[in-house]
């Protein structure tokens, strides 16, 4: 074939061959780990120290949903390390105390109760600890319903808990009058059934800013402050300070209170 000078000839291509070596594989090993173990990381589940403890307490108190898992009820323990610090480490523990109450989410809403309510609740109350269920306030829904989704769920018995409140939530639109007149009836409701007063669990800046004084003046308060000064709502009967406790036989981390007085 007589070549045509104006024909461009084409070369083919080389294709450039890509080896992973053993630096490539580990790093793609490395970042595959990352991933799996971060909610772990996150959650605490690797962790060895949890948050410092505020000094002068002797009596602690365990919150509890199915989001903390498996919990080992004949080990709940609270550690403290000489720096102040929950450890999960006995070796470094300075101090070992009882978890003296363990609460458990028992109802939420009108109708929805925690997935792990009836085996927690069982487990609770063998052990050597009070034992307390709580019900997650929705503003926005019947407190009638909620009281009554409440009481057919949880059973006192005389060493048990008042039934608790977890109020720290306001639906968009809801003013602080319907919330508060809301959650007076379903503390009433409840309180006239299992003839105790509940206790009102809430945050400190909520409780200031939302809930009247018939609530906050009427009934024990169980205040969440992140922060090492105990509450400024003054009449507190339990102060939750931190969500990042280590509790041997909790996994991850954990919700922790302090009691004011001896239960």
């Amino acid at each position: 074939m007589r070549y045509n000078k104006n024909v461009k000839r084409h070369k083919r291509a080389k294709t450039k061959k890509y080896r992973l070596g053993v630096w490539g594989i580990l790093g793609i090993l490395a970042v595959v780990a990352l991933f799996i173990a971060l909610p772990y990381i996150r959650h605490g589940r690797f962790a060895t120290y949890g948050t410092a403890v505020p000094e002068g307490y002797d009596y602690f108190c365990l919150d509890i949903s199915h989001y903390n898992g498996d919990i080992v009820w004949d080990s709940l323990k609270v550690a403290i390390d000489p720096r102040g610090y929950t450890t999960r480490s006995l070796f470094h523990a300075k101090r070992i105390l009882p978890v003296r109450w363990v609460v458990v989410k028992a109802t939420e809403g009108e109708n929805m109760i925690d997935n792990r309510f009836q085996d927690f609740w069982v487990e609770a109350g063998r052990i050597d600890a009070s034992r307390g269920a709580y019900h997650f306030f929705r503003s926005s829904k019947d407190p009638r319903k909620q009281a009554e989704n409440y009481i057919a769920r949880v059973k006192l018995r005389k060493t048990d808990l008042p039934p608790i409140l977890d109020v720290e939530t306001i639906h968009k639109g809801c003013t602080r009058k319907l919330l508060n007149d809301r959650v007076l009836t379903w503390l009433e409701i409840v309180e006239k059934h299992y003839g105790r007063k509940p206790i009102v669990y809430t945050s400190d800046s909520f409780a200031r800013s939302y809930l009247w004084d018939d609530i906050t003046d009427n009934y024990p308060l169980w205040i969440a402050r992140y922060n090492d000064e105990p509450p400024r709502t003054s009449n507190w009967k339990i102060w939750q300070f931190t969500d990042k406790a280590l509790v041997i036989g909790a996994p991850g981390y954990s919700d922790l209170s302090v009691i004011r007085s001896n239960p």
